[in-house]
């Protein structure tokens, strides 16, 4: 899984600049009514990652956490979680910023119960797809997510970094999900997200889904119980073809 930044739903798909993520929607399953929660970024990364927003209204580092979340309920039925960060200095580090890398994007790096093994820089992405995680988080910097740099540079990034990713995928029974964390204020917090990947069935998907239904997603493809804000949303359903 893939999170992008402040961008509408309407700039992505089809803008000339991002051939990738086009191509992923073309051949992937696009959500037309997927909303973020809230703004700014770091509340919609920790729904994302743990069902609740925990009180946090702004981009505040640190932010010392505990509670149910993807990466300890994947551990309870012995799957593997791991976020891979760019510009992450170190493993396990959980400085606010280093570079062009931001804490406020990395939703594990505030739970303590959590192994510091689980926060790796983006160069631990491993070459081989066969050695990955049974679900890995993929954030790139403030450069490269579309939060400072363009849509472009975000585009050709993915593409460098997780095009083999996404080919491979569709032969191994693996799923790329990519999203944004928040819209740009524009659109009402209507954002883009695409799966794209093995079985995925191609088309658009209307029904209305937010971060916490991407979450619960996540949860039911593991056969997880739902927690927090996840046990009241809704599902993608129908993905699978």
């Amino acid at each position: 899984m893939v999170v992008l930044e402040n961008k509408a739903s309407t700039e992505i798909v089809g803008n000339p600049d991002a051939p990738f993520l086009t191509d992923l929607a073309a051949h992937g399953l696009q959500l037309t009514n997927s909303y973020a929660i809230t703004h700014p970024s770091e509340p919609n990364y920790l729904a994302l990652f743990s069902g609740s927003t925990h009180g946090v209204t702004g981009d505040d580092c640190p932010v010392p956490l505990s509670g149910p979340n993807l990466a300890a309920a994947l551990h309870t039925v012995g799957a593997r979680f791991v976020g891979y960060s760019e510009s992450l200095p170190r493993p396990g580090f959980t400085g606010c910023a280093d570079g062009p890398y931001a804490r406020k994007h990395n939703p594990w790096a505030n739970f303590g119960s959590l192994p510091a093994s689980v926060n790796q820089p983006m160069t631990a992405f491993p070459a081989d797809e066969s050695r990955l995680p049974d679900l890995a988080f993929v954030i790139p910097n403030l450069d490269d997510d579309m939060h400072d740099g363009s849509i472009g540079q975000a585009d050709r990034w993915l593409n460098a970094h997780l095009g083999s990713y996404a080919a491979w995928a569709v032969n191994h029974n693996s799923a790329l999900i990519v999203t944004t964390d928040e819209d740009d204020s524009s659109a009402g917090n209507h954002i883009t997200t695409l799966f794209a990947g093995a079985h995925i069935r191609p088309g658009r998907y209307a029904p209305h889904v937010d971060h916490y239904g991407v979450l619960r997603t996540l949860l039911d493809a593991f056969g997880l119980p739902a927690f927090a804000g996840a046990a009241g949303a809704a599902a993608v359903t129908g993905v699978y073809g």
